[in-house]
């Protein structure tokens, strides 16, 4: 029995050694991902900060507090009520990029960097928007994530944190306010819809005109150089004819008998009142007249001839 029970024990104590040392083994072995860092702690004070890789710690002596994240961080806050300059109430979304540089200090110079990170940045955000009217908040997100950068990373850099980037999510104006900018907004579009409107008549009327400026003038030119050679070919057509008379060598009947001709062309048209006879073809049909008299009194002596030899 005392065998027995001897062996018992022992077993029993085996087994609670081989628990022990697989507790002292998990306890001072760590292994610490990539981007993550780990702050050791020596019977409660800092010993060191861990990198990522395999590392052994004494058990019961050292402690591992909770992992950070070295990787950057976005972080979006809840809306918040902003008095402008002119004393308008908006509300601001905010997004805050921000990134852990020093394990240490983000773990004993802050309790809750987070929550210290959102108290400032509403903090910085009502000091920056309360210097600016609506209008400057609204058109200045710019220099607003500027200045709101450039606040939360100074003061937070004593924490082991480096803001990177402050980012206005969303500036809402009261109710009212963005009704009365809707219509302002719709009256603009109207009046620049207006604008180009009038614009565009305006230049289709001026197109129109010069349009019509340039066909008068090219018709003009053409009707000039149209009377321009109808008059050059009257011009050749008369030298000609005027060329042939003169070496036909004609005589003043012959151009009277030609205007007779001629006269009743010039007749028919209704608007010639006024005939113009050359003194040429006056003399020419004063001696057709005398011929013509001639022989109406030659035959009325031989009317008077054959007159009297009747019986």
């Amino acid at each position: 029995m005392g065998d027995g029970a001897g062996a018992i024990v022992w077993l029993f104590v085996v087994v609670v050694l081989l628990i022990f040392v697989v507790i002292v083994l998990v306890r001072s072995v760590r292994i610490i991902p990539q981007a993550r860092a780990g702050v050791v702690e020596r019977l409660g004070k800092y010993q060191r900060t861990l990198n990522p890789g395999l590392t052994v710690l004494i058990p019961f002596v050292d402690r591992l507090l909770p992992l950070l994240d070295l990787r950057e961080q976005v972080v979006s806050f809840p809306p918040q009520p902003v008095i402008t300059e002119d004393n308008l109430v908006v509300s601001i979304d905010t997004v805050v990029y921000f990134q852990v540089t020093d394990p240490r200090a983000a773990t004993y110079e802050i309790a809750n960097y987070i929550q210290a990170v959102e108290q400032l940045t509403t903090t910085t955000l009502r000091n920056v928007v309360g210097g600016l009217n609506l209008e400057e908040a609204l058109t200045s997100r710019d220099q607003i994530n500027g200045q709101l950068r450039g606040v939360l990373d100074e003061a937070t850099g004593r924490w082991g944190i480096r803001v990177s980037r402050v980012e206005l999510k969303a500036i809402d104006p009261p109710l009212s306010i963005q009704d009365s900018m809707e219509k302002q907004m719709r009256a603009e579009r109207d009046r620049r819809a207006a604008i180009l409107t009038a614009e565009g008549t305006k230049q289709s009327a001026i197109l129109t005109a010069e349009g019509e400026r340039q066909s008068s003038i090219l018709k003009a030119e053409g009707d000039a150089k149209a009377a321009i050679l109808r008059a050059d070919g009257e011009s050749q057509a008369i030298q000609k004819v005027f060329d042939a008379i003169h070496k036909g060598n004609p005589t003043q009947k012959l151009l009277a008998y030609q205007y007779l001709q001629t006269l009743p062309k010039i007749a028919e048209g209704s608007s010639n009142k006024l005939w113009i006879v050359p003194s040429e073809v006056g003399e020419a049909l004063k001696g057709i007249g005398n011929v013509l008299g001639g022989a109406a009194a030659g035959t009325d002596d031989a009317a008077d001839v054959a007159r009297d030899a009747l019986p």
